[in-house]
């Protein structure tokens, strides 16, 4: 089984590129799911039924989110009725949606589990513990793992592939829009990157016009984040999973720049 997660999309110039690239990388790499960070695909920031149902038409099979899920107000109303889509697990009890779902392929039931760090990132319940919690609820029910670790910082993320190395199919990161050169088979089997990077306008500062962020930084003033346009950068990984014993046997990173 090969297993492709694709990093942040980022407004209509991500979606655009999921939508141009993902087809093409399905029947290339005969990819069999689909696993996609949507967090910021309605404007930049959040998620509205428009654009999951790009994302989905484009070939998402499942897609996470983190600490923007919110930031749309359209989500309220849809995200408990989404099978497919999930945020957080870490949000404290109360909070709409679900932190997991179970995806069906064939024969093999796919849990995909999202999770928030919490170094420089909104105050959550630890993803440590509540890992633990969610792992024993998915036990009987699940045959692989894939979690979505919506990190600010490398150390959190390596920290958390390490805990779980032998537990899970893969831990990947999420939210910095950077992809990283790590990629690896982790000592106990778990394929693991920091972070998988955005699918986004390639000419941008995490997807934002360049100038705008300069001057946030120069002035420190607020500005307005209104996302570049041009050339797009797509990046993602894919695990190729052993149908016999579900153990990850590779992952092999895919960065594509217009």
């Amino acid at each position: 089984m090969n297993i492709m997660i694709v990093g942040d999309v980022v407004g209509r110039p991500g979606r655009k590129a999921f939508s141009r690239y993902t087809r093409e990388l399905r029947l290339k790499h005969d990819i069999d799911i689909v696993i996609v960070n949507g967090e910021n695909s309605a404007g930049g920031k959040g998620v509205s039924r428009k654009s999951l149902d790009e994302l989905y038409a484009a070939g998402a099979d499942v897609i996470t989110s983190g600490n923007h899920i919110w930031d749309n107000r359209e989500v309220m109303g849809l995200i408990d009725n989404d099978p497919y889509l999930v945020r957080p697990a870490n949000y404290p009890d109360g909070a709409p949606g679900k932190g997991w779902c179970i995806y069906p392929y064939k024969a093999k039931n796919i849990a995909v589990v999202n999770m928030s760090g919490r170094a420089f990132m909104p105050d959550m319940d630890c993803p440590f513990q509540k890992i633990e919690e969610v792992l024993s609820e998915i036990a009987d029910r699940a045959d692989i793992i894939i979690l979505d670790f919506h990190g600010e910082t490398t150390s959190e993320k390596m920290a958390m592939g390490f805990y779980l190395d032998g537990r899970v199919q893969a831990v990947v990161g999420t939210h910095t829009h950077v992809q990283t050169a790590d990629q690896r088979i982790l000592p106990k089997g778990t394929a693991y990157i920091t972070d998988l990077g955005m699918v986004g306008p390639w000419n941008s500062v995490l997807g934002v016009k360049p100038d705008i962020i300069i001057k946030k930084f120069t002035t420190c003033m607020p500005v307005r984040f209104d996302l570049a346009d041009g050339p797009a950068v797509y990046s993602a990984i894919i695990v190729n999973i052993d149908d016999a014993t579900n153990q990850a046997k590779d992952i092999k990173r895919i960065f594509i720049t217009e």
